[in-house]
């Protein structure tokens, strides 16, 4: 079984950011976890993470065969990313969106998703831990025949 992790824009930046909204961890340390993780019960990963909306587009339409499952935290793209929304949902893979604050409890804007009605579950407000609930979601979903 293989999953794409996708990370959008200012994810890169993870570990110098706002350490109270985001945590100290890096995106490369959660990568790292998520590969032991997977390792363990033997889930491949491709992990993939750009600050441009076309660049997301380009792997999941790239991968999509080869792949089983997405795990994706959009950044800002999950506000306003409708070719983003558009590439999920012609991959036709189930998807989890994730993010390490809470957006619902945020800034309005922060507060919509547009993947939200094409993911088949969010996980938001953990810390760097939602990367690991989302990823264990997502193969309980796909273990479970959905």
């Amino acid at each position: 079984m293989k999953i794409l992790i996708i990370n959008g824009p200012n994810l890169n930046n993870l570990g110098s950011r706002d350490s109270s909204i985001y945590g100290s961890m890096t995106l490369s340390e959660i990568n790292d976890y998520l590969l032991r993780f997977a390792n363990d019960i033997g889930v491949e990963l491709s992990f993939f993470q750009s600050n441009h909306e076309g660049d997301l587009v380009d792997f999941i339409q790239q991968n999509t065969l080869s792949s089983d499952g997405i795990l994706i935290n959009a950044g800002a793209i999950t506000h306003y990313g409708l070719s983003l929304k558009d590439a999920i949902v012609d991959s036709q893979l189930p998807v989890v969106e994730t993010h390490i604050s809470n957006i619902h409890s945020r800034e309005k804007f922060r507060r919509t998703s547009v993947l939200e009605s094409v993911s088949v579950g969010q996980v938001a407000g953990f810390g760097w831990k939602s990367y690991v609930y989302a990823l264990d979601l997502l193969l309980d979903y796909l273990n479970s025949g959905n």
